[in-house]
């Protein structure tokens, strides 16, 4: 049972809505951390997106966030490139890497051929592998915080892989919105911790570095259970020596249902 429970995620409160739902369902409280925040590289991002597309004629593109789909789109509004942009991307095959992306796309009416079933770098491989793909070119437009595993998977396979970075990303400033978090933490009263990306566990990290010694940290974060999104927020986590379940699912819902499992699990011992 998780009524009662107090569960944070590290996301903000609007890109927390499913999670936050899944859990007041369970009657338990959720608070949301805004562990990272977007710095764009600029208006560039476009022109360069657009003159890559035109050099590199890439057979597929691939987008791994809804945030990466949303700033590229947004920006390309804002110079007035947004229908240059659509075109542009209508004439390769997309690939989304999972459901959020796929809205994202789709919001901008842009047509998604392939999703994996496996909402990961590895389940975009298994779909470029299926359909054979030797030989083709990709372009994929993501943040500059990204690991090379992708490139490399996709290379490994046999293609041609551009990568083209259109943001970095920094630990979240305003960190007020923390407050019942930190509160709750320091008395012990966190009972479950989702991390959402590697990038959120550094942010975590340097976030609360500024109240706590890491050991002190890493020795509550031993007491709660700690549940990494995918494997990539898992080995983030391994380097600070926290254990952590991995959701089977590598998506917020796959989290709830590790949390829903484990404290089940728990209960009956």
């Amino acid at each position: 049972m998780i009524q009662g429970k107090n569960i944070a995620i590290t996301r903000s409160k609007d890109d927390s809505k499913e999670f936050i739902d899944l859990m007041a369902a369970e009657k338990a409280n959720v608070l949301p951390l805004p562990t990272i925040e977007l710095v764009s590289k600029g208006e560039k991002i476009v022109e360069e997106f657009l003159s890559a597309l035109e050099k590199e004629n890439p057979d597929f593109s691939v987008f791994m966030s809804s945030k990466a789909v949303t700033l590229l789109f947004d920006t390309a509004k804002k110079i007035s490139k947004f229908e240059t942009l659509q075109l542009a991307i209508a004439n390769t095959i997309v690939i989304a890497v999972g459901p959020k992306t796929k809205e994202a796309l789709e919001k901008e009416k842009i047509k998604v051929a392939y999703m994996p079933e496996r909402y990961s770098s590895v389940g975009i491989g298994e779909v470029l592998s299926k359909l054979n793909a030797v030989g083709k070119k990709v372009i994929v437009p993501r943040s500059g915080a990204s690991t090379p595993f992708l490139k490399k998977l996709l290379e490994k396979i046999g293609l041609h892989v551009y990568e083209l970075y259109l943001y970095d990303v920094c630990a979240f400033r305003d960190t007020s919105q923390w407050n019942e978090f930190r509160q709750l933490f320091s008395e012990s009263k966190i009972h479950g911790i989702v991390f959402t990306s590697a990038s959120s566990v550094r942010a975590f990290f340097e976030i609360m570095e500024k109240d706590y010694q890491q050991n002190n940290l890493i020795n509550f974060l031993h007491k709660t259970m700690v549940v990494s999104i995918g494997p990539f927020t898992a080995d983030e986590l391994k380097k600070y020596n926290v254990e952590n379940q991995i959701a089977d699912v590598h998506t917020v819902a796959g989290s709830f249902d590790v949390i829903l499992r484990e404290f089940s699990l728990a209960e009956a011992i």
